[in-house]
C-alpha cells in the first residue's frame, strides 16, 4: 500500500509538469481554471500510467479538484 505523504510530491511534480505552473497541494486546480478538460486527460494518464489506478471519466473533476484529493484517491486505490 503507498502512503499519501510519499505520493503527494509525485502527484504534485505531474501536475506542475501538466499545467506549467507551480500549486499548492491544497490549491483548488478545477474550478480555479489551472486545469481545463485537456489538462485533466494529460494529468489522469499519467497518474494512471505511474500509479497503476483508473480514475473513471465521470468523477475526474471531483478527483482532480485538489493535489490532496487526487493523492488521497490514489492511496486508497494503489
Amino acid at each position: 500500500m503507498l502512503v499519501a505523504e510519499n505520493i503527494e510530491p509525485e502527484i504534485l511534480a505531474i501536475v506542475e509538469s501538466v499545467i506549467f505552473k507551480s500549486v499548492t497541494a491544497d490549491a483548488s486546480l478545477v474550478k480555479s481554471g489551472l486545469v481545463d478538460s485537456m489538462a485533466a486527460v494529460d494529468i489522469a494518464l499519467a497518474i494512471e500510467d505511474k500509479f497503476s489506478c483508473a480514475i473513471p471519466a465521470p468523477e475526474i473533476a471531483e478527483i482532480m479538484e485538489t493535489v490532496k484529493s487526487m493523492t488521497q484517491y490514489v492511496a486508497a486505490r494503489a
